[in-house]
């Protein structure tokens, strides 16, 4: 593997960022542009609605979802991390004329920042926020678990529990949506060996069992059979609203601004220090992994910045010095590393999340029996 690009085999795409180290994944065609400009391209072609198209969609939507919400107190769920894309599909579906539950995580790590974000969002456009506060003995061993391990997507533990979450919160309330800040346009490239699924509680089970010593009494779990029920069962539908819309960042940015007073972090994610710390640097010490430059080339794709841009914003240091030390000395101290524990924990091997359990061999034995029986469940399908 090409760990940085001083190795003779480094490549970099022609037309994105994206190069070869600590990507197996990534191809270059004989023009040298690689498989990732390809797939961007491909999924903006067939999940982008731009134009007249996108907002008769997008009307269309929002009429079904406030018909079958009728009577309800909400007719969707939404996340709210204070970041940019929630910020936006907050804004979006109010002025919409739609009825949300925003949920927020507060697993412990939220900038100040993004506490006031997210009280200017609330307060602006009277919004209902349900909070869930976690455990935090609870999720510190279970992200503990993570680092000890030694593999790449220690953000699986905060995701996880706010799908969960958000999930259960749809089926108690008899919400039918749940909306969402993912879209093609800023984020569709990401190697897949960068991250792993969210929704894998056998994963995460193994690892905690393995490395964590706290008993998970309270931590919101989405096992394969919750999959099951909400997918099949109560069919709740998840829409990325975003890719209906016209999606500029920087746009976005200045209009949440000006709206919301909105207050910028600086960088994707960044409303959490543990985000930041994860992403500036635990990823590219120890993975050599860079984000940004998936993030970038997903913008070059989208017409939204040129390369050499991007190729300039890459030459600015991950980290401010200072910061990091802060952050650094912060993020330890409160999960209970000293520097020598914590120096140990990087020199780890990396190592695979398929190492551990997982249930992908029963959600595609799943899929494989809904295909099967598609026919006959069609034949048997209830009228209404």
């Amino acid at each position: 593997m090409v760990l940085s690009k001083n190795d003779p085999a480094y490549r970099q795409c022609a037309v994105t960022v994206m190069d070869n180290i600590a990507d197996d994944n990534i191809r270059f065609d004989e023009k040298g542009i690689c498989n990732y400009y390809y797939d961007y391209k491909e999924a903006e072609k067939n999940g982008v609605f731009k134009g007249e198209d996108g907002l008769t969609r997008l009307d269309k939507l929002m009429e079904k979802i406030k018909e079958d919400g009728r009577g309800e107190p909400y007719d969707c769920l939404i996340g709210l991390s204070g970041g940019v894309d929630s910020t936006y599909v907050a804004w979006l579906i109010k002025s919409k004329g739609l009825r949300p539950l925003a949920v927020h995580l507060d697993n412990g790590w939220n900038s100040e920042l993004a506490v006031n974000n997210i009280e200017n969002i609330i307060n602006k456009l009277n919004i209902d926020l349900y909070t869930l506060v976690v455990n935090w003995q609870e999720f510190k061993d279970i992200q503990l678990s993570y680092l000890k391990a030694s593999v790449v997507d220690i953000e699986v533990v905060s995701d996880h529990a706010i799908f969960a979450t958000m999930y259960k919160l749809a089926k108690e309330k008899g919400i039918g949506y749940i909306i969402s800040g993912t879209n093609i346009v800023t984020e569709h490239i990401m190697p897949p060996s960068w991250l792993y699924k969210k929704m894998d509680f056998a994963n995460l089970k193994d690892i905690h069992s393995k490395y964590g010593t706290v008993k998970l009494k309270t931590y919101p779990t989405f096992d394969f059979k919750k999959y099951v029920y909400y997918s099949s069962v109560l069919k709740l539908t998840p829409i990325s609203i975003l890719n209906y819309v016209p999606y500029n960042k920087k746009e976005i940015k200045e209009f949440i601004a000006r709206e919301l007073n909105w207050r910028d972090y600086g960088g994707k994610h960044y409303e959490s220090i543990f985000t930041k710390f994860y992403q500036a640097y635990i990823l590219p010490e120890k993975f050599k992994i860079d984000k940004r430059k998936a993030h970038l080339s997903t913008l070059i794709c989208s017409g939204q910045i040129t390369k050499a841009e991007a190729l300039a914003e890459l030459e600015k240091p991950l980290y401010d010095p200072q910061e990091l030390k802060a952050d650094k000395e912060y993020v330890l101290k409160k999960l209970g590393l000293s520097e020598t524990q914590f120096d140990e924990i990087m020199k780890l091997p990396p190592r695979r999340h398929e190492d551990f359990k997982t249930d992908t061999r029963l959600k595609q034995g799943y899929m494989n029996l809904l295909q099967k029986t598609e026919k006959i469940r069609r034949l048997i399908k209830p009228k209404k």
